[in-house]
C-alpha cells in the first residue's frame, strides 16, 4: 500500500509562489506516474500537472491553465514537488496529488478515476 501527504499549502497574494510537496510511504518504488489535480469550492476535480518516470529520468506535463507557470520535479523516489507563480486567485484550490504504479503518459493521466493512490489535499488560497 502507498500513503501520500501533501504540504505546502496556505494563503499567498495574488502574483507570489508556492511549492507544494507530495510525500510518498509505503510501497514508493512502485510509483512510476505521480499527478497534481485541484479542486475549487463548486467546481469537479481537475488535472494540473503530472510526472512519469524513475531514476534519474522523467518527463512531464502541465494543463493549460498553468503552463509556463509551473514546475513539477521529481526530487527523490519518495517525493515529488509542484512550484506555481504568478498565482491568480483562480488558483484557489484543494491540491491533491495522486499516484500510480504504471506508466500512464499515453493513458487517461488527466483522469481522476484513472489513479490508484490519492492523498487529502492541501488548500491553496490565492487573494486578490
Amino acid at each position: 500500500q502507498v500513503q501520500l501527504v501533501e504540504s505546502g499549502g496556505g494563503l499567498v497574494q495574488a502574483g507570489g509562489s508556492l511549492r507544494l510537496s507530495c510525500a510518498a510511504s509505503g510501497r514508493t518504488f512502485s510509483l512510476y506516474t505521480v499527478g497534481w489535480f485541484r479542486q475549487a469550492p463548486g467546481k469537479e476535480r481537475e488535472f494540473v500537472s503530472v510526472v512519469w518516470g524513475a531514476g534519474h529520468t522523467y518527463y512531464a506535463n502541465y494543463a493549460d491553465s498553468v503552463v509556463g507557470r509551473a514546475t513539477i520535479s521529481r526530487d527523490n523516489a519518495n517525493t515529488v514537488t509542484l512550484q506555481i507563480n504568478s498565482l491568480k486567485p483562480e488558483d484557489t484550490a484543494i491540491y491533491y496529488c495522486a499516484g500510480d504504479r504504471r506508466d500512464l503518459s499515453t493513458y487517461y493521466y488527466t483522469r481522476v478515476s484513472t489513479y490508484e493512490y490519492w492523498g487529502q489535499g492541501t488548500q491553496v488560497t490565492v487573494s486578490s
